[in-house]
């Protein structure tokens, strides 16, 4: 039987890190957690003791061969089933061929199979088919300010509670959807759900006082499915005193005045998935949900990517000419893992179109190439030259990574407050912008575990080393603090402000790293790391936390890591990334991403050309 799984996660991320407010638990495919059948009976049969003694017998490729097999075992048990009970009991659900039925956990759920499925837009049709239904039966609602963000909420009288079921168990013998008493917390999702096509279920919400109507979708293989997190949840407010007295917390006020009238409101007012402007349908309301909180974040966010098509013959032959000058470098700053592109910018892409619906623009920083699957006539995006920020083109070319990122603040358009991202850091499930900034402009950064050595910086020091150890001599000579740690490899929020500071600032430093074409020891790691130490000692910038895992393609590791992040899907951020490779290695490494980002990424993005 095909089934919708997980397995057990044991994947460490950053210490304590928190889930974000929009995603607890997984937020896509599972609910809870499963060991597939194939690891469970691995596992039972043999003990620990046993599988390591294996391990040291066995070769590393062989490993990797025999794990990835289990990985794509996993994904293969992710597909979706037309066959079963529910199918022969409620023919007319499945006559249009749009659903399909899923194994979760121990349930089996009718799902709508989509070829355009993302969680801003699955939250809006939940809300839509419930708002719908409401309106058919000229029933009264308003938008509510939930405490989740990938969840909606509506309001409807106590008094009108018989008549609002009947109008949902209508809608859902239409369209296959599952009840649920939701949490009174309103944070998390509920764990369980009946059908609302079954007329018993309803006798389970009889005296909720808030419940939540989900319709569960999915890809077309079954890979990405969206379920509870995603539902539109009904609260029942009681009449008290003239006023309509919440069932239980929202962002704004537990009382509204019963004869007030609605006023409309953006949609985007009520989840920070979506930016504060974003144009779309007005939903009716209180006056009280339509203030601006102190915790809203209202000006715009821009990405900005640096990448590079190491295939690109010309590219090649301008790096080799500058190669013949490159005596001074580390070999990490001129190895080929520098340089190589797995297509990782295309499912980065994906990550960013599906989790941070928020973001207003896209600028991808390039050598003057373009990715052949980009659809550069997409509004969204702009492909930007090195020549257009770089102050001093005698720079160029550069392949030098630090200088790139020191030049990113001089690009037409961008906005004060942005995120950087490498191309090999992906978003794992929506996030809202405040992980990454503060309502008043404040920029979050996340300090890792990693040390930065002590010493002078050399050439015999890794490149992001030796950056590092400038880093803290700058903070060091103006605010007398001595840096220790780096940062998670995570996407970098940052303010034009403080960049333009620092350039001004330490301006021979400065001038030293972007004129520098391959990574060196005088660098300056200005985006990664400068600015977070600058900006915080200077009352611009806050350390924080975040769900994060660092993998690296050459570890043994990677492909069994690789299964349970595709599994559990419960982070935040996660980077795979590679340093000491060479091309000779590229397609051992290909067999092992490629069916990993198909199956975690597969809804392609708009930012990619149509077949």
């Amino acid at each position: 039987m095909n089934r919708l799984t997980a397995v057990e996660n044991s994947d460490s991320t950053s210490p304590g890190a928190p889930s974000t407010p929009t995603s607890r638990g997984s937020a896509v495919g599972v609910l809870k957690s499963e060991h597939s059948k194939l690891v469970h009976a691995y596992r039972r049969i043999l003990p620990e003791r046993s599988r390591a003694a294996i391990a040291k017998h066995i070769s590393h490729e062989t490993r990797t061969r025999v794990i990835h097999t289990i990985s794509r075992s996993l994904s293969m048990q992710q597909r979706l089933d037309d066959g079963g009970r529910l199918a022969r009991r409620h023919p007319q659900f499945f006559e249009s061929g749009e659903v399909a039925l899923a194994q979760i956990d121990k349930d089996r759920k009718i799902v709508s199979v989509r070829a355009d499925l993302d969680p801003l837009s699955c939250r809006a049709r939940n809300l839509e088919l419930v708002r719908g239904a409401l309106d058919g039966a000229g029933i009264r609602y308003f938008a509510v300010r939930g405490l989740a963000d990938t969840s909606s909420v509506l309001a409807v009288t106590l008094a009108d509670r018989a008549a609002v079921l009947r109008a949902l168990q209508a809608l859902c013998t239409r369209v296959p959807g599952y009840l649920s008493v939701a949490p009174r917390s309103g944070e998390q999702p509920p764990a369980t759900s009946l059908p609302g096509f079954e007329p018993e279920s309803w006798r389970t919400v009889e005296q909720a006082e808030v419940i939540r109507l989900t319709w569960f979708q999915a890809d077309q293989d079954g890979h990405y499915l969206l379920g509870h997190e995603y539902g539109c949840d009904v609260e029942f407010w009681h009449a008290e005193d003239g006023a309509l007295i919440a069932p239980r917390r929202n962002r704004v006020t537990e009382r509204v005045d019963a004869d007030e009238p609605a006023t409309p409101a953006p949609g985007a007012l009520f989840t920070r998935l979506a930016a504060w402007s974003s144009p779309g349908d007005e939903l009716p309301t209180r006056a009280p949900f339509t203030a601006a909180l102190p915790e809203d974040i209202r000006f715009p966010v821009d990405v900005v990517y640096t990448w590079v098509d190491s295939n690109d013959p010309k590219w090649q032959a301008t790096r080799a000419a500058a190669n013949g000058t490159a005596t001074s470098y580390n070999p990490e700053a001129v190895n080929d893992a520098r340089f190589m592109s797995r297509d990782e910018l295309k499912y980065s892409l994906r990550s960013l179109h599906l989790n941070a619906p928020w973001v207003r623009h896209v600028y991808l920083v390039t050598a003057d190439q373009v990715p052949s699957w980009l659809d550069t006539s997409n509004p969204r995006i702009t492909v930007v030259s090195h020549r257009e920020i770089f102050t001093d083109p005698k720079a160029l070319p550069t392949f030098n990574s630090h200088a790139i990122e020191s030049q990113l603040h001089h690009i037409p358009g961008l906005s004060e407050q942005f995120l950087y991202f490498n191309d090999d850091v992906f978003l794992g499930r929506p996030v809202v912008p405040q992980l990454f900034f503060h309502s008043n402009g404040l920029t979050k950064f996340f300090p890792s575990q990693a040390m930065v050595p002590f010493g002078t910086p050399s050439v015999q020091d890794p490149p992001v080393a030796a950056a590092a150890k400038n880093n803290r001599q700058l903070i060091q000579q103006d605010f007398g603090t001595t840096l220790v740690q780096k940062m998670m490899h995570v996407p970098h929020a940052l303010r034009r402000d403080v960049l333009l500071e620092i350039e001004e600032r330490f301006a021979e430093q400065h001038r030293e790293t972007a004129a520098t074409r391959f990574r060196g020891p005088s660098d300056l790691s200005v985006a990664s790391s400068l600015h977070h130490h600058y900006g915080y000692h200077s009352g611009r910038a806050v350390p924080s936390e975040i769900a994060y895992a660092y993998l690296d393609l050459m570890h043994d590791s990677t492909s069994r890591r690789l299964a349970r992040i595709l599994a559990t899907r419960n982070l935040d951020v996660f980077c795979i990334n590679d340093t000491v490779s060479d091309r000779k290695d590229l397609p051992a490494q290909l067999e092992l991403l490629q069916p990993f980002l198909d199956a975690y990424f597969p809804v392609p993005s708009p930012f990619e050309k149509r077949a």
